[in-house]
């Protein structure tokens, strides 16, 4: 029990040093961004498998200056399970659910079909481990960064110029597609710099 609990701290400490030995690189292959560098070359060293590709440009951004700011001010890693999906992933990963749960409203609780999930936009990200979205349910908001479901403590979504509404489940509201997902609220988007909500 006790290696199981140490492990991921074990493994996170060796993302934050590989990080340090890595800035020395970073700084002259991107002067000026070489601790946004050193970053991103240690969490994609710590997290393998994971794809930025697809993601829309200001949403990948986005996510790797969070991650950034969350792996050198706190220490925290943020990795990225699930980015952008192909509308034929969305549609397999719908259809193997509703199979499991026996039905479409089930399904709807935890995937929703490709025309309305902002995966298939490249908006969305499903983050690890749950401290790193922790972090980011925290700080997420000056990135544009919202989590976006209560069932869902991985799951955020980028939202550039509206708060969205925090819902229980993805089938709550009605059907819509992933261009009208952001509609929420007109609450005042946090500053970059200075205060934040």
């Amino acid at each position: 029990m006790i290696r199981f609990l140490l492990r991921p701290r074990l493994l996170a400490a060796i993302t934050r040093l590989l990080g340090v030995l890595l800035l020395p690189a970073a700084f002259v292959r991107a002067p000026g961004r070489g601790r946004h560098l050193a970053c991103q070359w240690a969490l994609a060293l710590r997290f393998p498998a994971e794809d930025l590709a697809g993601l829309a440009p200001p949403v990948r951004a986005a996510f790797t200056a969070a991650r950034a700011e969350a792996f050198w001010r706190d220490g925290q890693l943020v990795g990225l399970t699930s980015g952008h999906r192909d509308a034929a992933e969305q549609h397999r990963l719908f259809t193997a659910e509703t199979a499991r749960t026996g039905s479409v409203a089930a399904a709807r609780r935890r995937v929703l079909p490709p025309g309305e999930s902002a995966h298939v936009a490249g908006t969305a990200l499903d983050v690890r481990p749950a401290e790193g979205a922790a972090w980011l349910e925290r700080h997420g908001a000056a990135y544009r960064l919202y989590r976006r479901y209560d069932n869902e403590w991985w799951h955020f979504e980028y939202h550039p110029s509206t708060v969205p509404l925090r819902l229980p489940r993805p089938d709550v509201l009605p059907r819509r597609g992933p261009s009208t997902m952001a509609c929420a609220t007109t609450v005042p988007l946090p500053s970059r710099t200075g205060n934040r909500l």
